[in-house]
């Protein structure tokens, strides 16, 4: 058994040489999290952090911040090595017409995509992110994820996101679901592996603080709520739960998991709220790209439009 999966053990021991069951490491961390699964419970403590604080976030500055929180995404049928290509051209372009403002944090494709981007992107300080290991349905041979992963890597990937296996999940076989992860973090290496948890399937409270625990002891680098493909994108009320078990988890562990929103987000009030939930659930230690990511196609262009007030779209 290597490192990663002594660290997953979620009992206190130091060893695996005892009489535990593989399900227990994985149901002894679900069980032992404090964070609430009382779905009324999130509504009213969302509400309450948006009533309070959303208003005095909506600023020029927090706008300029979340721009450069966007992992642009273009995740179409219909893309092409041609269109991917001038996609990523807006992305250079923007930094040679407007050098004063930060760029977004990343540009997200398809794995296949992964050397058409790195190929024309000019920009530094903007990373090559892909969705690997068969997104969005994640549903293919664990070899052909580590393949389609080591693929994108290989081609120029500086991130990769991957979707967590719900059908593993759906029947409760953490094992192979969390040695799934940990084998694409394996091939992933020191770069940003994020697990997203579909969240618009597992809907309650207590099945995203499932998910969002068993992902983190996986050893992901974030937590993230959709695909934006099938089921209904993000929700204040995921964002709430997933960064509650973000803090939990760094408070037992010291190991600081990001953050990432995506499905839906398209104006700058809804951005400006998911920055309110991260800021005062998990803090200013989270405010920065490394942490702190959007994905979305069109918000880039929405939050450019409030801090210059102009109706210009240079994405």
């Amino acid at each position: 058994m290597s490192n990663h999966e002594h660290e997953q053990c979620g009992c206190g021991c130091e060893h695996h040489d005892h009489d535990h069951k593989p399900m227990d490491k994985y149901m002894t961390a679900i069980n032992q999290s404090g964070v609430t699964i009382d779905d009324a419970a999130v509504t009213a403590a969302v509400q309450e952090i948006i009533d309070k604080h959303a208003a005095e976030n909506n600023t020029p500055e927090v706008q300029q911040f979340l721009l450069n929180c966007v992992d642009l995404t273009t995740l179409a049928t219909e893309d092409s090595e041609s269109s991917v290509a001038k996609f990523v051209q807006k992305v250079n372009d923007f930094d040679n017409n407007y050098p004063q403002y930060r760029n977004v944090a990343a540009i997200c494709v398809y794995s296949n995509f992964a050397a058409v981007v790195r190929g024309t992107l000019e920009v530094s300080g903007v990373d090559v992110a892909v969705c690997s290991a068969c997104f969005p349905s994640s549903q293919a041979h664990i070899e052909t994820k580590i393949a389609e992963t080591g693929l994108a890597i290989a081609d120029g990937a500086d991130e990769v996101d991957i979707v967590l296996n719900v059908g593993y999940f759906r029947d409760e076989a953490y094992e192979e679901l969390c040695d799934e992860i940990a084998e694409i973090k394996h091939v992933v290496g020191d770069r940003p592996l994020k697990v997203i948890l579909e969240t618009g399937y597992l809907k309650t409270a207590e099945a995203i603080r499932r998910a969002s625990i068993l992902s983190m002891y996986s050893g992901c680098d974030f937590i993230k709520t959709s695909t934006g493909k099938i089921y209904p994108g993000a929700s204040l009320e995921a964002a709430y739960v997933m960064c509650q078990c973000i803090k939990e988890y760094y408070e037992k562990h010291g190991r600081m998991v990001g953050f990432k929103a995506s499905g839906g987000i398209r104006s700058t009030e809804d951005a400006v709220k998911y920055y309110t939930i991260v800021k005062e659930v998990l803090g200013e230690k989270w405010l920065n790209n490394k942490y702190f990511r959007i994905g979305a196609s069109s918000l880039a262009n929405a939050l450019f439009q409030s801090f210059t007030g102009t109706e210009e779209k240079p994405f």
